[in-house]
């Protein structure tokens, strides 16, 4: 049997930002790690014939430096929440997790993580962008902030950033249980803690690594509780065997702990990928069933055939308006 290193035994660190803070503080953070300069972290990320799978276990740290931009307009497939001026930002590159649907999966070409250090760049390219408008921005779309916070401290950065610009409203997005931080970081109500939560059996057979459903909603309403804006994803929906009553006994779970008209609003929308990510996926993962479940290519991008969409996504709005008012209820369209 192939026998893989253990999760982060080694982190290749790019020689330009071997002496910054914040690879100091990272390094000194991970014990018996052994550690490999290198030019550039592509070197590492970007080489041919990587399996995304057999790293899932045995993922690499990387700490780089981002020099091509690090700030995008919103993708077709995420939800903008009727904000105009949407934004993503990547200053983390993958994901601890190993969700088999995860869209990462498909877009790069290695299961290792790359962290950007040189995050002062990232907030001085937002600041350019809030001279002229106000800005809705995504942090951890390409990676979850809040898993990794520990070694990071993104989390409490992207906070106190948040709070000095007024004009800025961030998004961080987690299937992490963590509840300690937000008795330790002080709530800004522009800083907005979106949790994704998926039914036992998909969380299950799928979310590998995560954190419970149940736990997932124990660290929503202590988020809230501490007074940050809170919102639920019921994002992805996965098909699977008896959905509905998986389904139905989500929402059960999630509103025996939280009170819908404190939530910040929720989020309701079907598994959608785009066609080459799919493709690649399959290729990496031929016996995942929900990587190869026989989807609908629609304008480039697969998703459930209508009767099965439409009948998961209307399932969804009817049982979760029960508890939160429809106004506060997005769907990806």
């Amino acid at each position: 049997m192939c026998q893989y290193n253990k999760m982060f035994s080694h982190v290749y660190v790019e020689k330009g930002v071997a002496e910054h803070p914040r690879t100091k503080q990272i390094l000194e953070k991970l014990n018996n790690t052994t550690v490999i300069e290198i030019d550039h972290y592509k070197d590492v990320f970007c080489r041919k014939k990587q399996s995304i799978s057999a790293q899932s276990n045995a993922k690499a740290l990387i700490l780089a430096e981002n020099t091509s931009g690090c700030i995008y307009e919103g993708a077709p497939v995420c939800q903008s929440f009727g904000n105009e001026n949407f934004y993503y930002c990547s200053c983390m590159m993958n994901c601890i997790f190993d969700c088999e649907y995860c869209y990462l999966k498909g877009m790069y070409p290695s299961g290792n993580l790359v962290v950007f250090v040189n995050l002062e760049d990232i907030f001085a390219e937002l600041e350019s962008l809030l001279a002229q408008k106000s800005i809705y921005l995504c942090v951890s779309y390409d990676a979850d902030l809040v898993a990794i916070e520990s070694l990071t401290g993104f989390v409490r950065e992207w906070i106190a950033f948040t709070k000095k610009h007024e004009k800025l409203t961030i998004e961080i997005r987690t299937k992490s249980g963590r509840r300690d931080l937000w008795s330790d970081y002080e709530a800004c109500d522009r800083v907005i803690i979106a949790y994704t939560v998926s039914p036992q059996r998909v969380a299950a057979e799928y979310e590998h690594f995560a954190s419970t459903p149940m736990e997932r909603i124990l660290a929503s309403k202590c988020a809230m509780d501490r007074g940050f804006p809170v919102r639920l994803c019921f994002d992805p929906m996965i098909y699977c065997r008896d959905w509905r009553i998986e389904y139905s006994r989500l929402v059960d779970d999630v509103f025996s702990q939280i009170d819908g008209a404190k939530l910040w609003d929720v989020s309701i929308g079907s598994f959608r990928i785009s066609q080459d990510y799919l493709k690649k996926m399959r290729k990496d993962m031929p016996h995942s069933a929900v990587v190869n479940f026989p989807y609908d290519n629609v304008n480039g991008y697969y998703q459930y055939p209508e009767n099965i969409r439409s009948d998961m996504e209307e399932f969804m709005i009817k049982a979760v308006s029960t508890y939160v008012d429809k106004d506060r209820i997005f769907m990806w369209k």
